[in-house]
């Protein structure tokens, strides 16, 4: 295949599709008890210097509770594949835990505003980044799935989006038409928070998945965070539902809300003032440090930070608040 021109931007996780294979060849996949603990998860498989992709999207049933316990071990120097990466990457800026990003979309919070503290880390020079768009990283997930070395596809080609990227432009070997190819990314760990899981692994989100079930046969390590464990019989009720299989996971944990102040499709409605406390609290760096300090680094846990938040009662209303939007909650 001939190789046209190249992005200028850099690859922070060269791929060997044979290597690849033989690491996921290797890997534990009987069905064992992966219940474990936020803390625990963090500790064994987010050393510092470690490339973690989060699932969901942007707000939508994002893993809070493990970021939080990014900042609470002081996690450093991480990689970070920013597909939608809105307040996900706004809470590990805050801590400036990670050193280098994959960028499709970060710092904006769609409708809520940009991230202040997110920029002005980005504009610091403590972060290597190198741009994409989010199709392009979503098909890098695919292709790490596909145990490929890259994908062919025609997103950024001729933007300023390519120049910026690791992208290469080639030339089809069938029919001579240019694409963008684009490499595969195999993140050390995906963060993905799931409707409900057994625990074994075997994962059923409702609605759209985005791109969580190539992101976590992508991965070498898969951290499942859960609104609900629900018996293995229950999940084999229904196999079809099974969007994330065990084989892919490592880690299991328990966290009710645990995609708050983010939503849940069915479960509960974004807390659009804790985002807006947020985003006010960043145009001051002392009022900001201590909100981070009382509401993430000083709690034990995502209990602890849910109860600060206004614990049952505030968690029944955006449970009522779902059910405004979407009257097939259950």
């Amino acid at each position: 295949m001939e190789k046209l021109k190249a992005g200028k931007g850099e690859l922070f996780m060269p791929y060997d599709a044979d290597e690849s294979r033989h690491f996921f060849k290797e890997k534990n996949k009987k069905l064992i008890n992966k219940l474990t603990t936020v803390t625990e998860a963090v500790k064994k498989y987010i050393p510092d210097g470690t490339y973690i992709a989060v699932g969901g999207f942007g707000g939508v049933r994002i893993s809070t509770s493990v970021l939080h316990e990014i900042l609470r071990q002081g996690k450093k120097n991480l990689g970070l594949s920013g597909h939608t990466s809105t307040h996900d990457c706004q809470i590990l800026a805050a801590g400036e835990c990670f050193d280098r990003c994959d960028i499709a979309y970060v710092i904006g919070l769609e409708a809520r505003g940009l991230s202040r503290v997110s920029r002005k880390y980005f504009e610091s020079g403590k972060v290597k980044f190198t741009e994409w768009t989010n199709a392009a990283l979503a098909w890098r997930y695919k292709a790490a799935a596909m145990g490929v070395s890259y994908l062919p596809c025609r997103t950024m080609l001729g933007t300023d989006t390519f120049e910026q990227s690791a992208a290469k432009e080639v030339l089809c070997p069938f029919t001579g038409t240019k694409y963008a190819a684009v490499p595969a990314l195999s993140p050390d760990v995906a963060i993905i928070h799931v409707h409900r899981c057994d625990v074994y692994g075997n994962c059923q989100i409702d609605g759209i998945n985005i791109s969580d079930a190539d992101l976590a046969k992508a991965s070498k390590h898969v951290i499942i965070t859960a609104e609900r464990i629900i018996p293995n019989e229950e999940i084999r009720r229904q196999p079809w539902a099974t969007t994330i299989p065990a084989w892919c996971v490592d880690a299991v944990i328990q966290v009710p809300y645990g995609s708050f102040p983010g939503c849940m499709e069915k479960e509960y409605f974004s807390d659009e003032d804790h985002f807006a406390l947020w985003l006010k609290k960043e145009k001051d760096p002392e009022e900001f440090k201590t909100f981070i300090n009382k509401y993430i680094l000083d709690t034990k846990n995502f209990s602890e930070y849910l109860e600060l938040c206004g614990g049952t009662s505030r968690m029944n209303d955006l449970r009522f608040d779902e059910l405004l939007v979407n009257p097939n909650t259950k």
